[in-house]
């Protein structure tokens, strides 16, 4: 898609988004204004996708399955607006209208009946949008379980009173189903084989830890009262 925009539509995009001290560098600026810096920004992306994301991508993009998941549950026990408030903290349902305190400088964006998509993230740390024609109007958000994966990535987990009783694997899977998941779901965000997951979920829900149900084609494991209390009860 990136490959076919037209070399005229770039050229805007560019002298309204490239406005930093990096963009005025002459070595950016070749590129930039080059008659091929379509493909070669492409290019450049397609470099960047499999040197920094591609290996690590099943495990993002599980995050926000389960994001997806969570809201759609969300709609259905509290609504559109209860979901749409819970994005982010700065967001408001206002009179018909989500009114975002993050953007002041914005102003007001109409739908005009084309809707608004949704797009769970696992890089931006509040929230972004995209206004710009002929793009569909857009907010993309912070994706639950993201704060917990870098974190992850940071830090060894500390042992507590629920890794001492269950074990560092299934305290992880514990902890990591705040919202409904499905076995590869669980796999690929904790980057976990499906066998091992699979096992470990069968004798916590043996434990009454869990239980489980199916959603359209996928099963679901969520905790239990009991679950629930294990893990709010430890460190």
């Amino acid at each position: 898609m990136i490959r076919a925009t037209p070399l005229e539509a770039a050229r805007h995009e560019i002298a309204t988004n490239a406005t930093g001290p990096s963009a005025r560098d002459p070595r950016v600026r070749a590129v930039l204004d080059s008659t091929d810096a379509v493909s070669r920004i492409a290019e450049a992306m397609d470099q960047a996708w499999h040197e920094l994301l591609a290996t690590d991508w099943p495990q993002l993009r599980a995050i926000c399955e389960r994001d997806v998941v969570h809201r759609v549950g969300v709609i259905g026990e509290h609504g559109w607006v209860t979901t749409i408030e819970s994005l982010h903290p700065s967001i408001a349902w206002q009179a018909g209208g989500i009114e975002i305190g993050h953007f002041p400088q914005v102003g007001t964006v109409r739908l005009a009946g084309d809707g608004l998509l949704l797009i769970p993230s696992v890089f931006v740390a509040n929230i972004a949008a995209h206004l710009e024609d002929p793009w569909p109007r857009t907010l993309i958000y912070r994706a639950r379980g993201t704060a917990a994966l870098w974190g992850e990535q940071e830090s060894v987990p500390r042992p507590d009173a629920l890794t001492a009783l269950v074990g560092r694997s299934r305290a992880r899977l514990l902890l990591a189903l705040d919202a409904p998941a499905s076995t590869s779901h669980l796999a690929r965000s904790l980057a976990m084989t499906p066998g091992a997951v699979g096992d470990h979920l069968a004798i916590l829900r043996g434990a009454g830890l869990l239980v489980r149900g199916r959603s359209g084609r996928s099963v679901l494991y969520r905790r239990t009262p009991l679950g629930e209390a294990l893990v709010g009860g430890t460190g």
